[in-house]
């Protein structure tokens, strides 16, 4: 375990030494910066101004520099955001964007579960057919229509939810379940297939036979061998929510890191757009790696290596 980790915290280093190379080298290469107005400043106070950033120096100058200081782990000021650090602007997004991707996730892997152990259950029927319908109606749309379906039926037709905002759980169901619909359909139909895989296996037959009931029977003996593909979707599920979670806070005026990326993009701000590119890279990469150990604890044939 020690000897997993280890080598799973070496090449996390290698991979955001990676990300940082490649992301710093092409927002250098786009054309334009961070201080481009439509009225042109004075070339004295442009070249003060680049001092102060250090965006006079040769660009190699550039990368060793910035690579300094997040080695040290200062992220630098947010070239548009006055009197902001990138870390404090971190600490302000993550908390947000982690609350909805964690219900937006939870949505997701209930919502994916029932619907596909259910239609394993009801294999053939017009239940089982219904559930991958809509499943497949999931997977087809993205979550910005499913997010404006969403707006019109339960802000304006039935109004139950806010349409935009944060502050209080109501403001944050719509867009939760907007973001995990998507893939509440993908682990609704990978949990239908993999059900059917172990509800087909001797030791499946064997309890039956020995009278276990159908509710036990599913949920002690077959679940958990059904949960392996699953778990292994969380992964990439989990990927999915972050970058989709762009769209979606925009869309319902949530102040989370997702408004402060896209801003960072179409505005040029480096050092903020930096911080939030290896700020996923460590979360997906984290994620990736407890998919990889819970992978382990729920199937003992599985080793970490």
């Amino acid at each position: 375990m020690i000897r997993f980790m280890l080598r799973r915290l070496f090449w996390m280093a290698i991979t955001l030494l990676v990300v940082f190379t490649v992301s710093f080298f092409l927002m250098r290469s786009v054309p334009g910066g961070p201080f481009d107005r439509e009225r042109v400043l004075e070339p004295e106070i442009m070249k003060n101004i680049e001092k102060r950033y250090n965006l006079d120096k040769p660009l190699y100058q550039q990368f060793l520099l910035e690579l300094g200081k997040v080695l040290r782990g200062d992220l630098g000021y947010s070239y548009k955001i006055n009197d902001y650090s990138v870390n404090e602007i971190i600490a302000e997004g993550l908390p947000i964007s982690v609350a909805l991707g964690s219900l937006a996730l939870v949505f997701a892997t209930t919502l994916g579960l029932v619907a596909g152990v259910t239609s394993a259950v009801l294999r053939g029927t017009w239940g089982d057919v219904l559930l991958m319908l809509i499943a497949t109606l999931g997977i087809a749309l993205p979550n910005f229509v499913i997010a404006g379906i969403c707006i019109i039926l339960f802000v304006f037709l039935i109004p139950l939810f806010p349409a935009a905002g944060w502050g209080n759980f109501n403001q944050l169901v719509l867009p939760a379940f907007c973001l995990g619909a998507p893939y509440a359909a993908y682990i609704a139909r990978i949990a239908r297939t993999s059900m059917l895989d172990v509800l087909s296996q001797d030791h499946i037959r064997t309890a039956r036979a020995k009278g276990v009931g159908p509710l036990r029977l599913i949920l002690v003996h077959a679940l958990r061998g059904a949960l392996l593909p699953v778990v292994s979707f969380i992964g990439p599920a989990v990927a999915g929510i972050l970058t989709g979670s762009l769209v979606v806070e925009q869309i319902f005026a949530i102040p989370g890191l997702g408004s402060h990326f896209v801003q960072a993009a179409l505005q040029k701000d480096y050092t903020l757009a930096m911080g939030l590119v290896l700020l996923y890279t460590v979360l997906l990469y984290s994620m990736n790696w407890l998919v990889d150990l819970s992978y382990a604890l729920l199937d003992p044939r599985v080793e970490l290596s």
